[in-house]
Protein backbone atom coordinates (compact mmCIF):
# COMPACT_ATOMS: atom_id res chain seq x y z
CA UNK A 1 0.00 0.00 0.00
CA UNK A 2 1.11 3.57 -0.63
CA UNK A 3 2.71 5.72 2.05
CA UNK A 4 0.68 8.69 0.83
CA UNK A 5 -2.51 8.89 -1.19
CA UNK A 6 -4.61 11.59 -2.86
CA UNK A 7 -8.13 12.05 -1.51
CA UNK A 8 -11.45 13.70 -2.29
CA UNK A 9 -11.34 16.51 0.21
CA UNK A 10 -14.34 18.20 1.76
CA UNK A 11 -13.56 21.91 1.52
CA UNK A 12 -15.19 25.35 1.43
CA UNK A 13 -16.31 26.92 -1.80
CA UNK A 14 -13.63 29.54 -2.48
CA UNK A 15 -15.68 32.61 -1.61
CA UNK A 16 -16.57 31.10 1.78
CA UNK A 17 -13.09 29.95 2.83
CA UNK A 18 -12.43 33.05 4.94
CA UNK A 19 -15.75 32.50 6.72
CA UNK A 20 -14.92 28.86 7.49
CA UNK A 21 -11.21 28.90 8.40
CA UNK A 22 -10.54 28.35 12.10
CA UNK A 23 -7.61 27.68 14.41
CA UNK A 24 -6.96 24.07 15.48
CA UNK A 25 -9.47 22.72 17.98
CA UNK A 26 -6.82 22.19 20.67
CA UNK A 27 -5.29 25.67 20.86
CA UNK A 28 -8.44 27.34 22.23
CA UNK A 29 -10.51 26.65 25.31
CA UNK A 30 -14.30 26.77 25.07
CA UNK A 31 -14.61 30.42 26.12
CA UNK A 32 -11.94 31.50 23.62
CA UNK A 33 -13.58 29.47 20.84
CA UNK A 34 -16.98 30.98 21.60
CA UNK A 35 -15.53 34.47 21.35
CA UNK A 36 -13.60 33.74 18.12
CA UNK A 37 -16.76 32.32 16.50
CA UNK A 38 -19.00 35.18 17.61
CA UNK A 39 -20.80 36.60 14.56
CA UNK A 40 -19.26 33.92 12.31
CA UNK A 41 -21.99 31.37 11.74
CA UNK A 42 -19.87 29.35 9.28
CA UNK A 43 -16.70 29.21 11.36
CA UNK A 44 -15.38 25.66 11.54
CA UNK A 45 -15.25 26.09 15.31
CA UNK A 46 -18.96 25.19 15.27
CA UNK A 47 -17.82 21.76 14.07
CA UNK A 48 -14.50 21.33 15.89
CA UNK A 49 -15.65 22.94 19.19
CA UNK A 50 -19.42 22.40 19.00
CA UNK A 51 -19.93 22.94 22.73
CA UNK A 52 -19.90 26.66 21.85
CA UNK A 53 -23.43 26.18 20.47
CA UNK A 54 -24.71 24.61 23.68
CA UNK A 55 -25.43 26.31 27.02
CA UNK A 56 -22.41 27.45 28.99
CA UNK A 57 -21.13 24.74 31.28
CA UNK A 58 -21.97 21.90 28.87
CA UNK A 59 -19.62 18.94 29.22
CA UNK A 60 -17.37 19.15 26.10
CA UNK A 61 -17.13 15.34 26.10
CA UNK A 62 -20.86 14.62 26.24
CA UNK A 63 -22.64 12.71 23.47
CA UNK A 64 -24.70 15.84 22.82
CA UNK A 65 -21.56 17.78 21.86
CA UNK A 66 -20.37 15.25 19.27
CA UNK A 67 -23.88 15.06 17.83
CA UNK A 68 -23.98 18.85 17.57
CA UNK A 69 -20.71 18.81 15.65
CA UNK A 70 -22.14 16.31 13.17
CA UNK A 71 -25.28 18.41 12.82
CA UNK A 72 -23.25 21.55 12.12
CA UNK A 73 -21.11 19.73 9.55
CA UNK A 74 -24.20 18.46 7.75
CA UNK A 75 -25.63 21.98 7.75
CA UNK A 76 -22.54 23.41 6.06
CA UNK A 77 -22.70 20.69 3.42
CA UNK A 78 -26.45 21.11 2.87
CA UNK A 79 -26.07 24.90 2.54
CA UNK A 80 -23.31 24.49 -0.05
CA UNK A 81 -20.64 26.05 2.17
CA UNK A 82 -18.57 22.86 2.02
CA UNK A 83 -18.25 20.85 -1.19
CA UNK A 84 -16.65 17.52 -2.02
CA UNK A 85 -13.80 17.28 -4.51
CA UNK A 86 -14.90 15.34 -7.61
CA UNK A 87 -11.68 13.31 -7.92
CA UNK A 88 -8.83 12.41 -5.54
CA UNK A 89 -6.24 15.19 -5.39
CA UNK A 90 -3.14 16.27 -3.55
CA UNK A 91 -2.71 19.86 -2.37
CA UNK A 92 0.11 22.30 -1.76
CA UNK A 93 -0.31 24.27 1.47
CA UNK A 94 1.70 27.42 2.22
CA UNK A 95 1.77 29.05 5.65
CA UNK A 96 2.97 32.61 6.23
CA UNK A 97 3.59 34.17 9.64
CA UNK A 98 5.49 37.47 9.72
CA UNK A 99 8.67 36.77 7.72
CA UNK A 100 8.44 33.00 7.97
CA UNK A 101 7.10 30.95 5.04
CA UNK A 102 6.79 27.18 4.79
CA UNK A 103 5.28 25.20 1.93
CA UNK A 104 4.19 21.58 2.18
CA UNK A 105 2.03 18.84 0.72
CA UNK A 106 -1.43 17.72 1.84
CA UNK A 107 -2.29 14.03 1.47
CA UNK A 108 -3.70 11.13 3.42
CA UNK A 109 -1.01 9.05 5.10
CA UNK A 110 -1.05 5.32 5.66
CA UNK A 111 -2.27 4.13 9.07
CA UNK A 112 -0.22 0.97 8.50
CA UNK A 113 2.90 3.11 8.09
CA UNK A 114 2.04 4.84 11.35
CA UNK A 115 1.52 1.54 13.13
CA UNK A 116 4.83 0.24 11.77
CA UNK A 117 6.67 3.43 12.83
CA UNK A 118 7.47 4.59 9.33
CA UNK A 119 5.43 7.64 10.27
CA UNK A 120 7.36 8.24 13.45
CA UNK A 121 6.31 9.54 16.84
CA UNK A 122 8.22 11.44 19.50
CA UNK A 123 5.57 11.93 22.21
CA UNK A 124 3.35 9.85 24.46
CA UNK A 125 -0.40 10.32 24.10
CA UNK A 126 -3.10 10.56 26.77
CA UNK A 127 -6.03 8.11 26.56
CA UNK A 128 -8.62 10.79 27.38
CA UNK A 129 -7.50 12.99 24.48
CA UNK A 130 -7.38 10.00 22.14
CA UNK A 131 -10.90 9.01 23.18
CA UNK A 132 -12.15 12.52 22.39
CA UNK A 133 -10.74 12.43 18.85
CA UNK A 134 -12.05 8.91 18.24
CA UNK A 135 -15.53 10.04 19.20
CA UNK A 136 -15.24 13.17 17.06
CA UNK A 137 -14.07 11.27 13.96
CA UNK A 138 -16.79 8.67 14.47
CA UNK A 139 -19.53 11.28 14.89
CA UNK A 140 -18.48 13.29 11.82
CA UNK A 141 -17.36 10.28 9.76
CA UNK A 142 -14.45 12.51 8.80
CA UNK A 143 -11.03 13.64 9.93
CA UNK A 144 -11.10 17.41 10.16
CA UNK A 145 -7.86 18.15 12.00
CA UNK A 146 -4.73 17.63 9.87
CA UNK A 147 -1.60 16.10 11.38
CA UNK A 148 1.54 18.19 10.90
CA UNK A 149 4.38 16.05 9.55
CA UNK A 150 7.96 16.76 8.52
CA UNK A 151 10.11 15.01 5.95
CA UNK A 152 13.80 15.31 5.19
CA UNK A 153 13.91 17.96 2.47
CA UNK A 154 13.81 16.59 -1.05
CA UNK A 155 14.91 18.42 -4.21
CA UNK A 156 12.47 16.37 -6.26
CA UNK A 157 9.48 17.23 -4.07
CA UNK A 158 10.54 20.88 -3.99
CA UNK A 159 10.65 20.96 -7.79
CA UNK A 160 7.12 19.60 -8.15
CA UNK A 161 5.78 21.94 -5.48
CA UNK A 162 7.40 24.90 -7.24
CA UNK A 163 5.77 23.83 -10.51
CA UNK A 164 2.41 23.84 -8.75
CA UNK A 165 2.76 27.19 -7.02
CA UNK A 166 3.24 29.01 -10.30
CA UNK A 167 -0.47 28.41 -10.87
CA UNK A 168 -3.50 30.06 -9.29
CA UNK A 169 -4.33 28.95 -5.74
CA UNK A 170 -7.80 27.84 -4.80
CA UNK A 171 -7.48 29.73 -1.48
CA UNK A 172 -5.33 32.67 -0.48
CA UNK A 173 -6.43 34.23 2.78
CA UNK A 174 -5.24 35.67 6.07
CA UNK A 175 -6.95 34.31 9.18
CA UNK A 176 -7.92 36.47 12.14
CA UNK A 177 -4.62 35.68 13.89
CA UNK A 178 -2.63 37.17 11.01
CA UNK A 179 -1.41 33.86 9.59
CA UNK A 180 -1.68 33.45 5.83
CA UNK A 181 -3.00 30.23 4.31
CA UNK A 182 -2.59 29.54 0.58
CA UNK A 183 -3.63 26.26 -1.04
CA UNK A 184 -3.18 24.93 -4.58
CA UNK A 185 -4.95 21.85 -5.97
CA UNK A 186 -2.86 19.12 -7.64
CA UNK A 187 -5.19 17.17 -9.93
CA UNK A 188 -2.58 16.38 -12.57
CA UNK A 189 -1.98 12.61 -12.58
CA UNK A 190 1.66 12.92 -13.59
CA UNK A 191 2.44 15.25 -10.69
CA UNK A 192 0.50 13.04 -8.27
CA UNK A 193 2.43 9.97 -9.42
CA UNK A 194 5.79 11.77 -9.19
CA UNK A 195 5.05 12.97 -5.68
CA UNK A 196 3.82 9.55 -4.57
CA UNK A 197 7.01 7.97 -5.91
CA UNK A 198 9.21 10.58 -4.23
CA UNK A 199 7.56 10.05 -0.84
CA UNK A 200 7.61 6.27 -1.24
CA UNK A 201 11.40 6.50 -1.51
CA UNK A 202 11.66 8.23 1.89
CA UNK A 203 12.69 6.15 4.88
CA UNK A 204 10.30 7.92 7.23
CA UNK A 205 7.97 10.81 7.91
CA UNK A 206 7.94 12.49 11.32
CA UNK A 207 4.97 13.65 13.36
CA UNK A 208 5.64 17.23 14.40
CA UNK A 209 2.24 18.12 15.84
CA UNK A 210 -0.79 15.84 16.03
CA UNK A 211 0.10 12.72 18.00
CA UNK A 212 -3.42 12.35 19.39
CA UNK A 213 -5.01 12.82 15.97
CA UNK A 214 -2.69 10.16 14.53
CA UNK A 215 -3.33 7.69 17.33
CA UNK A 216 -7.09 8.19 17.14
CA UNK A 217 -7.07 7.69 13.35
CA UNK A 218 -5.30 4.37 13.91
CA UNK A 219 -7.87 3.32 16.50
CA UNK A 220 -10.75 4.22 14.19
CA UNK A 221 -9.18 2.28 11.33
CA UNK A 222 -8.72 -0.87 13.40
CA UNK A 223 -12.26 -0.61 14.77
CA UNK A 224 -13.75 -0.13 11.28
CA UNK A 225 -11.76 -3.04 9.86
CA UNK A 226 -12.87 -5.28 12.71
CA UNK A 227 -16.47 -4.19 12.17
CA UNK A 228 -16.23 -4.86 8.44
CA UNK A 229 -14.51 -8.20 9.01
CA UNK A 230 -11.79 -7.35 6.50
CA UNK A 231 -8.59 -5.35 6.34
CA UNK A 232 -7.57 -4.49 2.79
CA UNK A 233 -5.47 -1.51 3.89
CA UNK A 234 -7.02 0.50 1.07
CA UNK A 235 -10.21 1.80 2.67
CA UNK A 236 -10.55 5.53 3.25
CA UNK A 237 -10.24 5.01 7.02
CA UNK A 238 -6.89 3.24 6.50
CA UNK A 239 -5.45 6.71 5.75
CA UNK A 240 -5.41 9.89 7.82
CA UNK A 241 -5.25 13.59 6.97
CA UNK A 242 -1.68 14.97 6.88
CA UNK A 243 0.24 18.06 5.85
CA UNK A 244 3.99 17.44 5.45
CA UNK A 245 6.64 20.15 5.29
CA UNK A 246 10.37 19.86 4.58
CA UNK A 247 12.28 19.64 7.84
CA UNK A 248 14.31 22.76 7.11
CA UNK A 249 11.21 24.92 6.67
CA UNK A 250 9.33 23.93 9.83
CA UNK A 251 9.57 26.47 12.63
CA UNK A 252 9.91 25.34 16.24
CA UNK A 253 9.68 27.98 18.94
CA UNK A 254 10.91 27.68 22.51
CA UNK A 255 8.68 25.96 25.07
CA UNK A 256 9.46 27.52 28.42
CA UNK A 257 8.89 26.52 32.04
CA UNK A 258 7.47 28.32 35.09
CA UNK A 259 7.68 26.81 38.59
CA UNK A 260 5.31 27.53 41.45
CA UNK A 261 7.85 27.55 44.32
CA UNK A 262 11.55 27.12 45.05
CA UNK A 263 11.22 23.83 46.94
CA UNK A 264 12.34 25.39 50.26
CA UNK A 265 15.26 27.22 48.63
CA UNK A 266 15.75 30.93 48.98
CA UNK A 267 16.65 32.82 45.82
CA UNK A 268 20.27 33.02 46.99
CA UNK A 269 20.56 29.35 47.95
CA UNK A 270 19.15 28.35 44.55
CA UNK A 271 21.69 30.59 42.82
CA UNK A 272 24.48 29.06 44.90
CA UNK A 273 23.46 25.53 43.91
CA UNK A 274 23.14 26.51 40.26
CA UNK A 275 26.68 27.83 40.32
CA UNK A 276 27.91 24.27 40.90
CA UNK A 277 26.68 23.19 37.45
CA UNK A 278 26.18 26.36 35.39
CA UNK A 279 27.86 29.64 34.71
CA UNK A 280 25.41 32.17 36.15
CA UNK A 281 25.48 35.76 34.86
CA UNK A 282 23.03 38.50 35.83
CA UNK A 283 21.43 40.15 32.80
CA UNK A 284 19.97 43.64 32.50
CA UNK A 285 17.66 42.45 29.70
CA UNK A 286 15.53 39.30 29.26
CA UNK A 287 18.00 36.43 28.85
CA UNK A 288 16.87 34.78 25.63
CA UNK A 289 19.17 31.81 24.90
CA UNK A 290 21.17 32.19 21.69
CA UNK A 291 22.22 28.55 21.26
CA UNK A 292 21.76 25.07 22.75
CA UNK A 293 23.13 24.60 26.25
CA UNK A 294 22.14 28.13 27.25
CA UNK A 295 19.14 29.01 29.42
CA UNK A 296 17.46 32.13 30.73
CA UNK A 297 16.18 32.29 34.30
CA UNK A 298 13.90 34.93 35.82
CA UNK A 299 14.08 34.95 39.61
CA UNK A 300 13.25 37.62 42.19
CA UNK A 301 12.78 40.35 39.52
CA UNK A 302 16.15 39.57 37.92
CA UNK A 303 17.14 37.80 34.69
CA UNK A 304 20.13 35.48 34.64
CA UNK A 305 21.90 33.79 31.74
CA UNK A 306 22.85 30.20 32.50
CA UNK A 307 25.37 28.10 30.62
CA UNK A 308 25.71 24.40 31.40
CA UNK A 309 29.06 22.70 31.92
CA UNK A 310 29.69 20.93 28.58
CA UNK A 311 30.85 17.82 30.43
CA UNK A 312 27.28 17.33 31.60
CA UNK A 313 25.94 17.09 28.02
CA UNK A 314 25.94 13.44 26.84
CA UNK A 315 27.28 12.91 23.32
CA UNK A 316 25.54 9.62 22.56
CA UNK A 317 22.04 10.14 23.98
CA UNK A 318 19.63 12.01 21.64
CA UNK A 319 17.10 12.42 24.47
CA UNK A 320 19.51 13.20 27.28
CA UNK A 321 21.30 15.94 25.34
CA UNK A 322 18.11 17.91 24.68
CA UNK A 323 18.04 21.25 26.51
CA UNK A 324 14.70 20.22 28.00
CA UNK A 325 16.33 17.09 29.44
CA UNK A 326 19.37 19.00 30.73
CA UNK A 327 17.13 21.50 32.52
CA UNK A 328 15.08 18.68 34.04
CA UNK A 329 18.10 16.59 35.07
CA UNK A 330 20.12 19.43 36.60
CA UNK A 331 17.58 21.91 38.00
CA UNK A 332 13.91 21.00 37.88
CA UNK A 333 14.33 17.50 39.32
CA UNK A 334 17.20 17.68 41.85
CA UNK A 335 16.84 21.29 42.99
CA UNK A 336 13.15 22.07 42.59
CA UNK A 337 11.84 18.58 43.41
CA UNK A 338 9.70 18.03 40.31
CA UNK A 339 10.48 14.51 39.16
CA UNK A 340 7.54 14.03 36.77
CA UNK A 341 6.64 17.21 34.88
CA UNK A 342 3.78 15.35 33.19
CA UNK A 343 1.82 15.10 36.41
CA UNK A 344 3.23 17.64 38.90
CA UNK A 345 0.99 20.70 39.19
CA UNK A 346 3.89 22.84 40.48
CA UNK A 347 5.15 23.27 36.91
CA UNK A 348 3.51 24.93 33.93
CA UNK A 349 4.58 25.42 30.32
CA UNK A 350 4.56 28.61 28.25
CA UNK A 351 4.82 28.53 24.47
CA UNK A 352 7.42 30.81 22.93
CA UNK A 353 4.77 32.57 20.85
CA UNK A 354 3.89 34.45 24.07
CA UNK A 355 7.40 35.86 24.45
CA UNK A 356 9.61 36.21 27.53
CA UNK A 357 7.35 38.95 28.84
CA UNK A 358 4.82 36.25 29.72
CA UNK A 359 7.43 34.59 31.94
CA UNK A 360 8.07 37.86 33.76
CA UNK A 361 4.33 38.39 34.16
CA UNK A 362 3.76 34.94 35.69
CA UNK A 363 6.57 35.43 38.22
CA UNK A 364 5.93 39.10 39.03
CA UNK A 365 2.28 38.32 39.79
CA UNK A 366 3.35 35.93 42.56
CA UNK A 367 1.67 33.03 40.80
CA UNK A 368 5.07 31.49 40.04
CA UNK A 369 8.45 31.76 41.77
CA UNK A 370 10.90 31.18 38.93
CA UNK A 371 10.84 30.89 35.14
CA UNK A 372 13.22 29.28 32.66
CA UNK A 373 13.62 30.23 29.01
CA UNK A 374 14.99 27.61 26.61
CA UNK A 375 16.53 27.54 23.18
CA UNK A 376 14.11 25.94 20.67
CA UNK A 377 14.48 22.22 20.03
CA UNK A 378 15.74 21.63 16.48
CA UNK A 379 13.93 19.52 13.92
CA UNK A 380 17.11 17.46 13.55
CA UNK A 381 17.03 16.69 17.29
CA UNK A 382 13.38 15.66 17.07
CA UNK A 383 14.08 13.31 14.15
CA UNK A 384 17.07 11.80 15.96
CA UNK A 385 14.85 10.90 18.92
CA UNK A 386 12.10 9.47 16.71
CA UNK A 387 14.65 7.44 14.72
CA UNK A 388 15.64 5.48 17.83
CA UNK A 389 11.98 4.95 18.77
CA UNK A 390 12.25 7.10 21.88
CA UNK A 391 10.05 9.94 23.15
CA UNK A 392 10.90 13.48 24.07
CA UNK A 393 10.13 15.07 27.44
CA UNK A 394 6.68 16.66 27.65
CA UNK A 395 6.20 20.05 26.03
CA UNK A 396 9.48 19.95 24.10
CA UNK A 397 8.30 21.64 20.91
CA UNK A 398 5.98 24.50 20.00
CA UNK A 399 5.33 24.65 16.27
CA UNK A 400 4.29 27.90 14.63
CA UNK A 401 2.47 28.78 12.51
CA UNK A 402 -0.42 26.39 13.08
CA UNK A 403 -2.39 24.66 10.35
CA UNK A 404 -6.00 25.74 10.01
CA UNK A 405 -9.05 23.58 10.56
CA UNK A 406 -11.81 23.59 7.98
CA UNK A 407 -9.95 24.22 4.72
CA UNK A 408 -9.45 20.51 3.90
CA UNK A 409 -11.14 17.54 5.56
CA UNK A 410 -10.95 13.79 4.87
CA UNK A 411 -14.29 11.99 4.64
CA UNK A 412 -14.34 8.29 5.60
CA UNK A 413 -16.43 6.81 2.79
Amino acid sequence: MSLIRPFRSLRPVPDRAADVVAPPYDVLNTAEARERARGRSWSFLHISKPEIDLPEGADPYSAEVYAKGAENLKKQIDEGILIREAEPCLYVYRLRMDNHIQTGLVFTGSVAAYDENRIRKHEFTRPMKEDDRVRQITALNAQTGPVLLAYRSSAEVEEIINETTTGTPVYDLVADDGVGHTIWVIDNKDRIDRLSTAFEAMDALYIADGHHRSASASRVAHARNKQEGTSTGNNSWDYFLCVAFPHDETQILDYNRVIHDLNQHTAQSLLDRLGEVFTVTASAVPAKPAKPGRFGMYLDSQWYALGIDPDRVPDDDPVGRLDISLLQANIIGPLLGIDDPRTDDRIDFVGGIRGLGELEKRVNSGEMAVAFALYPTSMEALMAVADINEVMPPKSTWFEPKLADGLLSHVLD
